[in-house]
């Protein structure tokens, strides 16, 4: 097999420059990196919130977090806020936080419910701090070290952030439009990447960052799309920017309208907005209006329409072809995987580098990790959906329709049990899921009696003093900064 030296990853936008700033931290030594991508084509990406894990993978390659915030206009993000989701009027958190004390026997969610029995168990939101801060508008930058957070951001500046760093670290940009691909005639693998200007560019390992088409992966190697349209039948989205707000809220608002979900994501500059919508329920113009008459501020950009599919590639890695962002596959932005998708994606082939050249075990490996993170956050956009009350066609239709067996279980065991629980392979862990599925309404009918092994008095102590130091731990804080940097 050949050893594999020159790394060319083709297109860049978000996943191009998060793939190049991963390899050249970490393995920019050992190997040569040239990004392919022409100033002509625009990005596709709208994705501008982000998940705790961001905070990781900055540590990773060694990005300093003012910098960053200042580069990108960035926000300090607590959780996402959804209102009528479960049903018309209602609303609830999902925040990044802790939530209570949980022991070995059991997590906090069954002490919490037999608490309830007691009368001194309250709202679940009562048991964490990074909830409280979030609604109260308490959090920056001197309240991080104790906190799980998260960053709205601008993801065209961010991924200009990680261009700059990357060439820096050495990486090799290239500017052209790929023309055609040369490949090998023996094993099928891509040689050669030939731009319109009649450059070609060779290398042993490939990375598709090319978006949805998937130039490399799907026009040329012919790998097929897994659809989940019959789970996530989302299919259009309206993107625009409207005027920045004096008060910055510390999270992510998604509000579920008619057929559609309309997200607002706060920046120091500006506010991004959305409508995702399944256009089989609602048109185009519809959709665009309904985005518009729920706009709070003036527009400073035209909305912009996107269509995508819901899924995944078959393979992530085919003969000496990777494909990392859009190309790989597309998850909604309802729970802001987006960014995280294509930092795992770039981290695990770190991890999983053919060094010694494409060893099908070592693919299969990488395959086998990439698809069961995408499926559990698949099950959890899903869960959003199935649990809604709605009365609309669209809603009847997501909550009536038939779900994975890997959700139908976790339900089942959720409503009979009240237990939650996190695979070696799942990105969200206990909390998240209990958050969402209580915060949708799910009916639950049982769980663990580990409550009754306290005494009553002790067990209502011991819940009161919990909720007094989260509310005064909030209370604490000072108004700061919202955004961290100044």
């Amino acid at each position: 097999m050949q050893k594999v030296q020159k790394v060319i990853i083709a297109g860049g936008g978000t996943a191009g420059w998060i793939t190049a700033a991963t390899l050249s931290s970490q393995l920019g030594s050992l190997i040569d990196i040239t990004l392919v991508e022409s100033a002509d084509i625009a990005t596709v990406g709208v994705g501008e919130a982000t998940i705790p894990t961001h905070k990781a993978y900055h540590r990773l390659i060694g990005v300093d977090e003012q910098e960053f915030m200042r580069k990108t206009q960035a926000t300090f993000k607590l959780g996402i806020e959804f209102s009528n989701w479960g049903d018309i009027g209602e609303s609830y958190f999902h925040a990044f936080g802790q939530i209570g004390r949980s022991t070995w026997m059991g997590d906090f969610q069954h002490l919490w419910q037999h608490a309830n029995t007691l009368g001194c168990g309250g709202e679940l939101q009562d048991y964490c701090v990074e909830l409280k801060a979030a609604k109260a508008g308490r959090f920056g930058k001197d309240d991080k070290a104790n906190v799980n957070y998260a960053y709205h951001l601008d993801a065209g500046l961010y991924a200009s952030f990680l261009s700059e760093l990357s060439q820096q670290r050495g990486v090799k940009r290239v500017e052209g439009t790929i023309e055609s691909i040369e490949m090998d005639s023996e094993n099928g693998h891509i040689n050669n990447l030939v731009l319109s200007n009649g450059t070609s560019v060779k290398g042993d390992l490939f990375i598709d960052c090319t978006g949805f088409k998937g130039l490399l992966i799907n026009e040329t190697l012919g790998v097929g799309f897994e659809d989940w349209s019959h789970w996530l039948p989302m299919n259009r989205a309206w993107a625009v920017q409207t005027e920045g707000k004096q008060d910055i809220p510390p999270y992510t608002k998604s509000i579920a309208r008619d057929a559609s979900w309309q997200w607002r994501i706060p920046l120091q500059n500006r506010v991004g907005n959305g409508l995702v919508f399944c256009s089989d329920y609602l048109s185009e113009q519809d959709a665009l209006q309904l985005l518009t008459e729920n706009l709070e501020g003036d527009m400073i950009t035209q909305p912009r329409l996107l269509k995508f599919k819901t899924g995944k590639r078959k393979k992530a890695w085919f003969k000496n072809c990777v494909a990392i962002g859009l190309s790989s596959g597309f998850l909604e932005p309802l729970e802001s995987t987006s960014i995280h998708l294509s930092q795992i994606a770039a981290t695990r082939l770190v991890q999983m580098f053919p060094f010694n050249g494409m060893d099908e075990a070592l693919q299969t490996h990488y395959n086998t990790y990439v698809d069961g993170e995408v499926k559990s956050i698949r099950d959890f956009i899903i869960l959003h959906y199935t649990l809604n009350r709605r009365p609309e066609p669209f809603w009847q239709h997501v909550a009536t329709m038939d779900i994975p067996d890997s959700l139908r279980h976790r339900m089942e065991l959720y409503t009979k049990t009240s237990i939650a629980f996190q695979n070696d392979g799942d990105l969200f862990r206990v909390d998240s899921w209990n958050q969402v599925m209580l915060g949708q309404g799910i009916n639950v009918e049982g769980y663990h009696q580990m409550g009754r092994l306290v005494k009553d008095d002790n067990l209502r102590k011991a819940f009161n003093e919990l909720k007094h130091h989260i509310n005064s731990t909030v209370i604490r804080r000072q108004l700061t900064c919202p955004v961290g940097v100044n």
